[in-house]
């Protein structure tokens, strides 16, 4: 089975404040459903700090200019060893 976003739907937010994102579940290269997943403000949050970090200098660097990427994804000055846990 595999999980993928639906390209031509943006995440949206409702009317609570959640946010959603489509999702279409395939298997063995076949349509099987449509889902949603549905995040909070705050899982929102801790999955954007969790793919900026995991998204490292040199994937970002290769798709966008560094003068174009988002605060998150430009490189910071910190204390050197410090990493997300």
């Amino acid at each position: 089975m595999r999980t993928s976003r639906v390209p031509s739907k943006p995440v949206r937010r409702g009317e609570g404040g959640d946010l959603t994102i489509d999702l279409w579940l395939t298997r063995d290269g076949g349509f099987e459903a449509d889902l949603a997943l549905r995040l909070t403000p705050a899982e929102a949050e801790v999955l954007h700090a969790q793919l900026c970090y995991v998204l490292d200098d040199s994937t970002a660097s290769v798709i966008t200019p560094v003068s174009k990427l988002p605060d998150c994804r430009k490189p910071a000055v910190g204390s050197p060893g410090v990493h997300w846990p």
